[in-house]
């Protein structure tokens, strides 16, 4: 039993049952004597004895109990303050604890790795039973992982609170782990830690200015790294609100057809009632005059965030109205494919042919297999119709704009446009190569798109091997900084200046193998933990779960 159940310092005398899911193991001290804690005076001199029930590990999926016979001794030392004194089996259990060191180690490491709720449900299946709120007093008693010095210091901020109180994280890149996470983002905080491990050597980071600062206050020594995909991220939004500011005048280009010719599908959505219409044009009236809203101010001098507190919009809202020189319309949705497209080739040579009559097309690709119902065949005539129709579903009182022709052709949003040139050529589809094309016919648009894919193919193919690559990286990268500067669009002069005001971190980041990555995992799994505690934990409680967590 001892062998396969040991207990450090004591033995076992006698195994009962307890209750019905529950073993009784009487345990007795080895020993004759012990040490008086005062005086340090060893004694043998029993004066009574007494009974701890602690809780141990389960056997065998059953709930163990000890009954543990402890002695109180005569203190032998006459001058000692202390009359009687107990043995202590301090390798087994605590002072005054109510469960064995093994037990308390077992329940932690699950408290850590579930949390406090789930925790306790959890060891109640393991015959480890407690409560959530012992599982939260383990946590906070937990000894943290002592400080290790760290040469290669990944930084990032996290949401404690999304959109108004951030934190940031601290990860060690060479060992793959979190050294510290901090309340918030700012310079004092993050420059003061900083100052306290002077040993860090690389600080790789995304492009905030706060991080920046933080790392020249507290680490003026160390080389910063700007993280790659976020140098990415910002090409993709100058991309953007170049495109917000250009989408009107790249809408009205003719369109340029793709080597592969897509099946006949449905490029609006059906018509919809007064009512929507009605719905969506005051909705349009009040982004309007949002957008006013924040072109005056914008013009006025205000700032963007003093804009966007005053007006209760949204940053990247603001950032688009003010980089817009006319109102930015929503681009025009492809609709999901329909139960109706396999037979919009025929439905539209009946049309063509002068057949109006909703029921009788209905019959017609009917016939054909089409399983749906008449009225969306009523729906898809309804905005096509040159005659009135006698009764039923009444034409459009607006007309149609496939009759007038003065609709261009759907552009996609200036977001997927950005998305759309920030990636490789050899991964578009002929369909998003076509549209590429299409908005290069304007020429303020091909230069702007040039100059994207050269820094996107720049970051990417980064040079860390040899020195003569890693010579050249950075001479590209000068190059387009010229390039960028002198090319006559306000945004990329912007961003290009941007860049060049941190151009010792973009070098660092195109030649150094350092990146954010591992920040953004542990981010990951800091975000995991925060949901487990359903949003209710305080700071120092996530803290210490991100800290002890393996």
């Amino acid at each position: 039993m001892e062998t396969l159940y040991p207990f450090p310092g004591c033995r076992v005398d006698r195994v009962a049952p307890g209750s019905a899911a529950g073993v009784v193991l009487g345990v007795s001290m080895e020993g004759t004597g012990a040490r008086c804690p005062s005086c340090q005076t060893p004694s043998n001199t029993v004066h009574g004895s007494y009974v701890r029930r602690p809780a141990d590990l389960p056997a065998a999926g059953r709930v163990v109990q000890l009954e543990l016979r402890v002695r109180r001794f005569r203190c032998r030392n006459p001058e000692c303050s202390r009359r009687t004194f107990a043995e202590r089996p301090v390798r087994l259990l605590p002072s005054r604890a109510r469960r064995t060191r093994r037990l308390a180690t077992a329940q932690c490491a699950v408290a850590i790795t579930a949390g406090a709720e789930a925790g306790a449900r959890l060891l109640n299946p393991l015959a480890m039973p407690t409560s959530p709120d012992t599982l939260l007093r383990l946590i906070r008693s937990a000894p943290l992982p002592p400080p290790s010095p760290s040469r290669i210091l990944g930084l990032d901020d996290w949401a404690l609170r999304k959109g108004r109180t951030y934190g940031s994280i601290l990860v060690d890149l060479e060992a793959h782990c979190v050294r510290d996470v901090l309340p918030d983002r700012s310079t004092p905080t993050v420059s003061a830690w900083l100052r306290q491990h002077p040993c860090v050597e690389v600080i790789a980071r995304d492009r905030s200015t706060e991080y920046t600062r933080a790392a020249v206050l507290g680490a003026p020594e160390a080389q910063q790294v700007a993280d790659r995909w976020h140098l990415l991220l910002n090409g993709r939004q100058m991309m953007e609100r170049w495109m917000t500011s250009a989408h009107p005048r790249l809408r009205a280009l003719p369109a340029v057809s793709s080597a592969g010719t897509p099946p006949a599908r449905r490029h609006t959505s059906f018509s919809r009632t007064h009512a929507e219409a009605h719905a969506r044009e005051e909705s349009r009236s009040r982004r309007v005059a949002a957008y006013e809203a924040v072109r005056r101010r914008h013009l006025a001098g205000e700032p963007l965030l003093r804009i966007s507190h005053t007006l209760g919009l949204a940053r990247g809202t603001v950032r688009k109205y003010a980089a817009a020189e006319v109102f930015p319309e929503r681009a025009a949705r492809v609709p999901k494919p329909s139960i109706l497209d396999p037979y919009l080739e025929y439905l539209a040579r009946r049309h063509v042919a002068g057949c109006e009559n909703g029921r009788e097309l209905w019959r017609e690709i009917r016939a054909q297999g089409f399983r749906g119902t008449s009225r969306q065949v009523h729906r898809w005539l309804q905005v096509r119709r040159t005659v009135r129709p006698r009764s039923g579903a009444r034409s459009d009182p607006g007309g149609n704009w496939w009759s007038k022709g003065t609709r261009p052709d759907a552009l996609p949003s200036p977001k997927q446009l950005a998305w759309l040139c920030v990636k490789r050529p050899s991964e578009l589809t002929s369909a998003e190569t076509a549209t590429l094309a299409r908005i290069e016919q304007d020429d303020e648009a091909s230069r702007v798109i040039a100059l994207a894919r050269r820094f996107c193919e720049l970051v990417r193919s980064r040079g860390v091997s040899q020195r003569a690559k890693q010579t050249r990286s950075c001479r590209r990268f000068d190059a387009w900084l010229g390039d960028a500067r002198t090319c006559g669009v306000r945004a990329v002069e912007t961003f290009a200046e941007g860049l060049e005001q941190d151009g010792d971190a973009v070098r660092a980041a195109l030649t150094s193998p350092w990146s954010n990555a591992q920040a953004e995992g542990q981010i990951t799994k800091l975000k995991l933990l925060k949901r487990q505690m359903y949003g209710r934990a305080n700071f120092d409680l996530l803290r210490r779960r991100v800290l002890l967590i393996v």
